[in-house]
């Protein structure tokens, strides 16, 4: 990225789980209620309240565990994480520290020249979240507590990122995981992922480390690219200028493309850790594991390299589809039933839906700012309205007329044909006065097409189809088409 010098970066990922209670109590984790209602005396860290551990969360974090390869402790405890913050009620903050449930993973990138890289998973720990503060309201700094003791799990990398676009795809990869896995909603916006970014640079071609610096509060993809470009460049300049790089927290300020010091960085023993006691260790066994191994879904990449062996779709299809989760499921339905459920779909049946899904769909789930799940066109009605371009019964250009009314209109795709007159004609003889006419109105065209222009076709089709209102099978008109115009060079 900067000529002479390679970027060090690891990253820390938050996510919280999506358990309907949180981590040490039966408080609701649901989002956007009132400020300080979600509590009780456990998270509020109230004299003579203990915590009792929500099972929930320890199969959350062996899903991620698992599909991420990773080393299960068969028995691990929490610490006492103990710094002061307002929005931190007891002090302290329950994480796991020497022994984590998780450790050894790895997962596997896409570069931007088309090869793939491999990013060591240090950890992967459960722990509470804390409160949030709220600073931007007037002079004073008002304080929610709701979020504390919603359980996260922090997926710790190894520093093997060497570009902060590296971390960004690392970043899709992990919050890919959470949501195909079901444990984590990965929306950046609310907070449910959250990133926190060490990075340090040293000269191209040494193995030392050099000092790192933790950039916080970033709340998009985007930012944390855009962070670590701004302090990558900025180490650099430091380092070309004589000085020192200084070990420091900095957050990110996205308004301004800054990250300013916030305090200079903690160590572990700055929090002075000590063990939980009033939590018994978590134990598992290997009864356990099996358990939620066999639970776990069709991950992400091998569903991808399924679509492409499989279904014969192009890879860069199947990364489209299977960037989501509820994409990937909103495709399979569609094409089950587009393919009938009994039968095995081929290519064509899998590019046909593949198409549909990846334009029309998709533009139209953008324009209405919803989730592919509530989308109105159902799988199975797109895939009775793509049965209907495939017998004939309408062309593409009306199918997409068909699919708008279809986003409003909850009918069958035959109910709206039929009603609006839509069916498209193959009448060879309605076809064929079409085209005669066409051909008849534009004689500079046919000389055109006659002296060796065939582009001049396209304009013929497109005059045929205006003349019986887009409804004449476009086959049969390039056919027809072809042959009056060949019969006039005799």
């Amino acid at each position: 990225m900067v000529q002479g010098y390679e970027p060090v970066i690891g990253l820390e990922v938050h996510a919280q789980l999506r358990t309907a209670t949180k981590a040490f109590c039966g408080c609701p984790t649901s989002y956007g209620g009132e400020p300080n209602t979600s509590v009780c005396p456990v998270c509020l860290g109230l004299p003579g309240a203990l915590p009792v551990l929500n099972e929930r969360v320890v199969e959350f974090v062996l899903r991620l565990g698992l599909a991420t390869g990773c080393r299960i402790a068969p028995r691990s405890g929490f610490a006492r994480k103990n710094y002061f913050y307002p929005d931190l009620p007891k002090g302290y903050q329950i994480s796991q520290f020497d022994v984590p449930i998780c450790s050894g993973g790895a997962v596997e990138i896409d570069l931007d020249d088309g090869g793939r890289a491999v990013v060591g998973i240090t950890r992967i720990h459960m722990e509470e979240d804390a409160g949030k503060s709220i600073h931007d309201l007037g002079m004073d700094t008002l304080v929610d507590l709701n979020r504390c003791g919603v359980p996260l799990v922090e997926i710790v990398s190894e520093p093997d990122l060497r570009s902060p676009r590296d971390a960004y795809q690392y970043l899709v990869r992990i919050r890919q995981l959470v949501t195909y896995l079901g444990v984590c909603d990965g929306n950046m916006e609310e907070g449910s992922l959250r990133c926190d970014a060490n990075v340090s640079v040293r000269p191209r071609g040494s193995m030392a480390f050099g000092t790192k610096t933790e950039v916080k509060n970033m709340n998009s993809f985007r930012n944390v690219e855009r962070a670590l470009e701004f302090e990558i460049r900025r180490q650099v300049r430091v380092l070309e200028e004589g000085g020192r790089v200084v070990q420091e927290t900095l957050l990110w300020d996205a308004n301004q493309n800054v990250a300013a010091p916030m305090r200079s960085k903690e160590e572990a023993h700055d929090y002075r850790y000590f063990p939980e006691p009033d939590l018994v260790p978590v134990t598992v066994d290997e009864q356990r594991i099996a358990a939620v191994r066999s639970s776990l879904p069709e991950l992400p990449a091998a569903k991808r390299d399924r679509y492409v062996r499989v279904l014969g779709l192009p890879r860069y299809d199947a990364d489209v589809l299977t960037a989501e989760a509820a994409t990937a499921r909103y495709f399979e339905e569609a094409l089950d039933a587009f393919a009938g459920r009994e039968a095995q779909p081929d290519a064509a049946d899998a590019k046909a839906v593949a198409n549909w899904v990846m334009t029309e769909v998709l533009r139209a789930v953008s324009a209405r700012k919803e989730g592919i799940a509530t989308f109105p066109v159902e799988p199975p009605r797109l895939a009775a309205m793509l049965g209907l371009i495939r017998d004939g019964t309408i062309s593409g250009k009306i199918a997409k007329d068909v699919f708008e009314t279809m986003t409003t209109d909850p009918r069958a795709p035959g109910e709206i044909v039929r009603e609006k007159g839509l069916t498209q004609v193959s009448d060879t003889d309605a076809i064929g006065a079409a085209v005669e006419r066409a051909i008849a109105e534009n004689p500079e065209q046919v000389r055109k097409y006659l002296s060796g222009n065939e582009k001049v076709l396209g304009f013929f089709v497109g005059e045929t189809m205006k003349l019986t209102k887009g409804k004449a099978n476009p086959g049969m008109v390039n056919e027809m088409l072809r042959r009056a115009l060949a019969a006039r060079k005799g």
